[in-house]
């Protein structure tokens, strides 16, 4: 008599992707060899207001002199095991750059690739179910999507908003003198980093799924503001790489201040200790050339910095003057540990980071 048929066993998600989340991202340096040439293209209609042209968070197409498309799609492998709360991470992080150009989201499509031989149905069940439910969150509904039987899992959206033209906000446009500001603390590669070889504790997990699944919706009261002059998310290329973006962007310079740089729970320990993303290296790589680091900080500073975040936080680049307004919007949409990090000054596009002011 042959065997029943038994259920497939679970795997731990983690272990089927050789990345995870936004860590994934193919290194600075190689996409920009890659995408050479790409912004020249032949027909770029005038109501295209944003572009591949400065690397920015979404593409933006005019309807009207009031209405803006904003495009955008984000998908990536496992970042942690349970399979909502990596749908939800997933769903946040995509949504999070409509958000990031001062947008509203109106919908979603769901983009699956999953191991259909390897994953139960009920894992798969899970991701999709995660994504919907941070989709809900944001009132927005998952209105379709594709699906494909892939190598390893993977899941994302492509999110649709909406915005008014005349209040886009771009990666570029950040003025000399004005202050920087980051929505959320920075560490998320390294927590996962050691998730994946079983040494993060259960406490730090809930504070990376709570902080990876926490909506950019300050974004929205961000984009209504004349003296937020850049606006951008910080993904898989670390705060040094998406600061840089802000820099060639508006042709400014900047400078962060390690000590003002808020850090999840013991991530410096975990540096010290091995747990480090091959994404962070190949960040460095990319972009070091247009970095400064002070020889006073530590070690792992330029680690931490150029860590990929999933879902990370929004930097944004204000007028000093209307500092303590954009920190009571993130303070109101429950971002506690939003902090001004640092400010731009005239200069060729580079970053400067010192230990403090």
């Amino acid at each position: 008599m042959n065997a029943p048929d038994r259920p497939l066993p679970t795997p731990r998600l983690t272990s089927l992707a050789h990345g995870g989340g936004c860590g994934c991202k193919i290194a600075p340096g190689l996409l920009r060899q890659i995408l050479a040439g790409a912004a020249a293209q032949s027909i770029l209609p005038k109501e295209l207001v944003v572009g591949i042209e400065t690397s920015d968070d979404a593409a933006v197409y005019r309807i009207s002199d009031r209405q803006a498309i904003v495009a955008t799609t984000d998908f990536f492998m496992p970042i942690v095991d349970d399979p909502h709360d990596f749908g939800a991470i997933a769903a946040t992080n995509a949504i999070s750059d409509v958000y990031a150009m001062g947008a509203t989201p109106l919908f979603a499509l769901a983009l699956c690739g999953m191991p259909i031989n390897v994953l139960p149905l009920d894992t798969i069940r899970g991701i999709l179910e995660g994504g919907q439910a941070a989709c809900a969150r944001a009132g927005i509904p998952v209105a379709g999507g594709h699906t494909i039987d892939s190598v390893e899992p993977i899941y994302g959206l492509v999110a649709i908003g909406i915005v008014d033209p005349a209040r886009v906000k771009r990666n570029a446009g950040a003025r000399p003198d004005d202050v920087l500001i980051l929505g959320k603390p920075l560490g998320v590669g390294v927590y996962s980093a050691a998730l994946k070889k079983e040494a993060l504790s259960p406490a730090r997990c809930a504070a990376m799924v709570a902080s990876a699944t926490q909506l950019n919706t300050p974004g929205i009261k961000l984009g209504a503001r004349d003296d937020v002059h850049a606006l951008t998310d910080v993904t898989g290329f670390g705060l040094l790489g998406h600061l840089l973006e802000i820099c060639r962007g508006s042709n400014v310079a900047a400078t962060l201040h390690w000590d003002a740089i808020p850090l999840f729970d013991g991530v410096e320990a975990l540096v010290r200790e091995g747990y480090v993303t091959g994404a962070s290296g190949r960040n460095w790589t990319g972009y070091s050339e247009a970095v400064t680091l002070d020889n006073d900080l530590p070690a792992f500073a330029g680690t931490i910095l150029t860590d990929p975040q999933t879902s990370g936080g929004l930097l944004v680049a204000c007028a000093p003057e209307s500092v303590d307004a954009v920190l009571r919007i993130f303070r109101d949409e429950g971002f506690a540990q939003a902090r001004v990090i640092g400010e731009c000054r005239a200069g060729s596009p580079h970053v400067g980071v010192r230990l403090r002011p």
